[in-house]
């Protein structure tokens, strides 16, 4: 029996598919188009059952109540309109669309030629029936026992983010249950658990878990997006990584994260979708309203391109972006989530005279009293003109700071000339980050991310081996600053190896003892290696998954201990530090081997450190990038706290006067009782 929409309980006001546990209401928006049919599946999603129009329309939203359909049922859409790509406007009805709101998919994509809207150039309309080979929308239930789950709120300064992949961080952990490697399951494992609240992790910061699609052009190479940077549906997680394909798993996740004091972030993908510029695919948006959902050029045939993956969300247009508003709240109010990170968003702030920082996406989400007061975090670039905007992102915004990476690296590679730089990113960047009332936590620092070399191969290769990409090594960038201590790779030289330890702890105790908020790569606390490959975003293998049987056990004490200390001490402060007499945050000093450091100190070489003044006792932090030195500390008793040198690197001597700095090492003191 074909069922049939209930005129009198249609809404407009709630987009998506939305079951009340009697009926489903259906609302699709689509300003240009002229008719909507809402397709019905079986449980497969290959058979359709019904086609029904939705019957009402009010203000672009199509919609109508559907009794006795419910959780479970499998849909999709076919919108009708003007095909006139030169105006803009892609709509055909042979291709089946997913909801932009649909909350669970079923199926995969398969590269046939009927899920593309043209054939030939991209003026002509394809006629092809594409359901067959395209993934659809499932009506969820919206129940779950969430048993008080809470909100944990990690102030900033508390804050340490491990930024992993959502299977790759789990796919060859021994202590995680074979039956859950490599699914969102394995997060929350008890082995996974304690290696994160061992090292001091308060926070998952995980790769696109919206449902993505994997590039035709990888596939043939036998290759997928292994990142996931390709969003189809921002409401739908990823379904390869769930186990059973329910959304709820992600809820079950969040859940047991949050009982170990572990906050969840998404990395998540707004500004362009996977369907590619005109001459991609016709999977959702662009036939739905093309002209809505992206930004056109002047010639409105043609997409608007700041991202280099072929279109831009125009989340300028108030409906995407109050989809776009609705997927975060989603993640939050329903799935849990306690942040996001927002990949190039940098486009998210493009208006019609360039990028804004009071624009309209910055204010809908700074005045939402949902979404301002999760964690949110900028990628502050993209590859359009005037993208980069390290510094410039609006309060509540932190940002991923590179040029604290790089310049990180390059202190450590010997660079010369580098104590002033290094100077400011011990202080939190304030030259990028102190204005406009911005706390010193704004700065994202990060010695390696997802996209580049891991730390250990940051101390290990010279430059980027990414034949496995099947690019002849072309791809990747080759601005790495790095430096393989004497040997190409792996290597059984002890003094090499040594030599990559010692660099290694000291890189991470500038990062951990910085001010700022911390972020490590996943696996970078035990010597992760991707034998030199820069570019893993299509590597869904060995080279990406975390080697957790090579684990360096020292180097994860080592972080483990770094992180215990930042905490212990309270080094982390929300304001930034100021010379003597200039302010109201910590009060600092810079020293040099002999003393006070002169003006004309910052320009030589050698060791040198900042001193915290602290009503209860001053800290010394000491950087040596060079061979061993002598330091003398400053008058009265002080002990020892730290030393990179050493394993472990926690320690506790009295010292005063002159001391002796290992080589390529970060010490502190604490300043003694008297």
């Amino acid at each position: 029996m074909t069922p049939a929409f209930d005129a009198t309980k249609g809404r407009p006001d709630t987009i998506g598919a939305v079951s009340d546990g009697e009926g489903t209401n259906f609302a699709l928006f689509s300003e240009n188009a002229t008719r909507v049919e809402l397709c019905l599946y079986d449980d497969d999603g290959k058979a359709e059952t019904a086609r029904l129009d939705l019957p009402d329309m009010q203000g672009g939203i199509w919609f109508g109540y559907l009794p006795g359909v419910g959780p479970g049922q499998v849909y999709g859409y076919r919108v009708h309109g003007p095909w006139a790509p030169e105006e803009g406007h892609r709509f055909n009805p042979a291709k089946l669309l997913l909801d932009p709101y649909a909350r669970e998919l079923r199926g995969e994509l398969t590269w046939d030629p009927a899920v593309f809207g043209h054939s030939g150039d991209d003026l002509t309309r394809d006629d092809r029936d594409s359901a067959p080979f395209v993934p659809k929308a499932v009506v969820v239930d919206p129940e779950f026992d969430w048993n008080a789950d809470e909100a944990l709120r990690h102030r900033w300064e508390e804050t340490l983010i491990w930024e992993a992949h959502p299977k790759g961080a789990t796919m060859r952990h021994p202590g995680v249950p074979e039956e859950d490697r490599g699914s969102l399951c394995g997060l929350a494992s008890d082995a996974m658990i304690a290696h994160l609240q061992r090292v001091g992790v308060t926070a998952v910061e995980l790769l696109p878990m919206h449902g993505f699609l994997h590039d035709q052009f990888l596939l043939d190479k036998g290759l997928k997006n292994y990142w996931g940077y390709n969003t189809l549906s921002f409401f739908a997680p990823q379904r390869a990584y769930l186990k059973t394909g329910r959304a709820n798993e992600v809820k079950e996740v969040v859940q047991k994260l949050h009982k170990a004091g572990i906050e969840v972030i998404l990395d998540v993908v707004y500004n362009h979708t996977a369907e590619g510029s005109e001459l991609g695919p016709t999977l959702s948006f662009r036939g739905i309203d093309n002209a809505s959902y992206y930004l056109l050029a002047d010639n409105k045939r043609h997409c608007f391109d700041t991202t280099g993956c072929g279109n831009t969300l125009n989340v300028a247009h108030p409906m995407v972006l109050r989809m776009v508003i609705d997927s975060l709240r989603y993640w939050v109010q329903v799935m849990h989530v306690d942040g996001f990170r927002f990949d190039l968003a940098s486009t998210l702030g493009r208006e019609a005279e360039g990028f804004e920082r009071e624009g309209s996406f910055f204010a809908a989400i700074r005045q939402d009293p949902v979404l301002s007061q999760v964690k949110l975090i900028a990628e502050p670039w993209d590859i359009g003109e005037g993208g980069y905007q390290v510094g410039g992102f609006p309060f509540p915004f932190r940002e991923w700071n590179d040029k604290a990476r790089d310049d990180m690296r390059a202190f450590w590679r010997r660079d010369p000339g580098l104590k002033g730089d290094l100077a400011q990113r011990l202080l939190g960047s304030p030259t990028q980050f102190d204005h406009s009332q911005r706390p010193a936590t704004s700065s994202i620092n990060f010695l390696a991310a997802h996209d580049g070399f891991t730390l250990r191969d940051v101390v290990s290769y010279d430059s980027k081996h990414n034949d496995a990409n099947g690019e002849d090594n072309r791809d990747g960038h080759d601005h790495n600053i790095s430096h393989n201590l004497g040997a190409e790779g792996a290597t059984d030289d002890p003094g090499i190896q040594e030599a990559r330890h010692r660099r290694s702890k000291a890189m991470l105790a500038t990062l951990l003892l910085s001010q700022g908020v911390p972020m490590l790569l996943a696996g970078d606390e035990f010597g992760q290696t991707q034998g030199g490959n820069n570019n893993t975003y299509a590597q869904d293998s060995e080279i990406s998954w975390l080697h957790w049987d090579a684990a360096d056990d020292r180097l994860v004490a080592a972080v483990a201990a770094l992180v215990a200390f930042r905490r212990e001490v309270g080094l982390a402060d929300s304001r930034f530090a100021r010379g003597p007499g200039e302010g109201d945050g910590p009060e600092i000093t810079w020293h040099g081997p002999d003393g006070p450091l002169a003006e004309d100190g910052w320009g030589q070489e050698g060791s040198f450190g900042v001193r915290y003044h602290r009503a209860e006792s001053d800290l010394l932090i000491v950087l040596n990038p060079g061979d061993e030195a002598e330091f003398h500390l400053p008058e009265g008793t002080w002990r020892r706290r730290i030393d990179s040198s050493r394993d472990p690197v926690a320690c506790d001597m009295i010292e005063s006067g002159g001391v002796s700095l290992g080589w390529q090492s970060v010490s502190v003191w604490q300043e003694a009782a008297g």
